[in-house]
């Protein structure tokens, strides 16, 4: 069965990040070009703190591409820190001379406690350089390409700020078509400008107080088949899968699909999509009156837009530290403090992005399989032919 995996490597202050990418079929065009824009978006946003003023992401394809073109076997890529320069003695592989200082003071709400005493450490550095969201940009990098094989196919992936501080978007209904252009357009990556400045003040009353806000993503993907994931076990199912990639991002606390809690409080006559008649399908099968389940039903995709909903917590790093214990002794201290970000919902909407694309891939390749991209497509399409009714009638 073939499957798209990835693993990545490095610290956020280390010489960079290492991305090891397996089961992207052969002949699949890619270039770096086709990574750098969702490195680009990811870095952007209302919000962000000094760190994306020094990086400038990039990713190096150095394995398993050929001539524009991928080979079947693992694929490598590189991101370089920037900001390795001024870290070089702290974070250097090799043992130091000089007495580097400790990091003791635990920040609620991040892993420096528990990562700590699992792994038996007395200088929190070491948990919290590999727990940093700079991990992220490796995963953007996989995601990309894991939507640039999924475009072979006509699949889109998108999405945009629900809410940032408490203060929400106009767009609630899970069918509403969203300007894509104004999002990306938009410094909080909201299409409504109205929400898109009072957003903006949310950010801007947090920064004063060094407080961090944190809020709401959506994203959809568009063009998917019925017939992705399976209901036969726990960890074959899409909707699962997705959950966990999700919330496996920092700061993700909440995932949803469709109406998500919303359905708690509904009659089944208002949640259930009902399957419309052939006659009403608009040239793709099995259309539905709604999309209250997100494109999901029994962990298999229904052919209807996906749409996951995620909530952010406000970071944890504050300028104004709140109040904590130091790890050497365990009495009171203002938790410790590193250059961090006000807002980070805008970049959490990218990364949602990629790790979407990063399940959609797998499912698309244990459904369709093929070494080849041609194999694949092939695959993908005699499907197609099978999804009709079982029994058409006759006109």
């Amino acid at each position: 069965m073939t499957h798209f995996r990835f693993l990545t490597a490095g610290e956020s202050h280390g010489k960079g990040l290492t991305c090891i990418i397996e089961g992207v079929p052969a002949g699949l065009p890619l270039q770096e070009s086709d990574i750098a824009p969702d490195l680009a978006r990811r870095q952007g946003g209302y919000g962000r703190g000094g760190r994306m003023k020094i990086e400038k992401d990039h990713a190096e394809i150095t394995s398993g591409v050929r001539h524009g073109r991928t080979l079947g076997s693992p694929i490598a890529l590189w991101i370089q820190n920037r900001d390795w320069a001024n870290w070089t003695e702290k974070m250097a592989v090799e043992p130091v001379e000089t007495e580097i200082e400790r990091v003791t003071r635990l920040r609620p709400g991040h892993a420096d406690l528990p990562g700590t005493l699992k792994y038996a450490f007395d200088d929190v550095r070491n948990v919290l350089e590999r727990a940093s969201a700079r991990e992220t940009a490796a995963r953007v990098a996989v995601g990309a390409v894991a939507r640039r094989f999924l475009a072979e196919f006509g699949v889109t992936i998108r999405s945009h700020t629900l809410a940032i501080g408490g203060v929400r978007s106009p767009i609630t209904s899970l069918t509403e078509p969203i300007d894509w252009e104004a999002v990306e357009s938009s410094p909080v990556r909201c299409p409504d400008p109205a929400a898109t400045e009072a957003m903006i003040a949310a950010i801007n009353a947090a920064k004063p107080h060094g407080d961090t806000v944190g809020g709401e993503i959506e994203v959809r993907a568009f063009g998917l088949p019925p017939g992705l994931g399976s209901h036969v076990h726990w960890d074959r199912r899409l909707d699962g899968r997705i959950a966990q990639a999700i919330l496996s991002i920092n700061a993700f606390k909440a995932v949803s699909l469709g109406l998500g809690f919303e359905v708690a409080a509904l009659r089944g006559s208002q949640v259930h999509d009902v399957i419309l008649p052939v006659d009403q399908w608009q040239g793709q099968p099995w259309r539905h009156a709604t999309n209250n389940h997100g494109g999901i039903e029994g962990g298999i995709t229904t052919g209807e837009p996906l749409i996951v909903r995620a909530a952010i917590k406000p970071i944890p790093t504050l300028a104004h530290p709140l109040p904590s214990v130091d790890l050497d002794t365990g009495q009171e201290v203002l938790a410790h403090y590193e250059r961090s970000d006000v807002c980070v919902v805008p970049a959490g909407g990218v990364v949602a992005e990629a790790m979407v694309a990063i399940v959609l891939a797998d499912a698309w390749l244990e459904k369709f399989g093929g070494d080849t991209l041609e194999e694949t497509r092939r695959n993908y399409l005699a499907y197609l032919e099978t999804i009709g009714p079982r029994r058409r009638t006759s006109e």
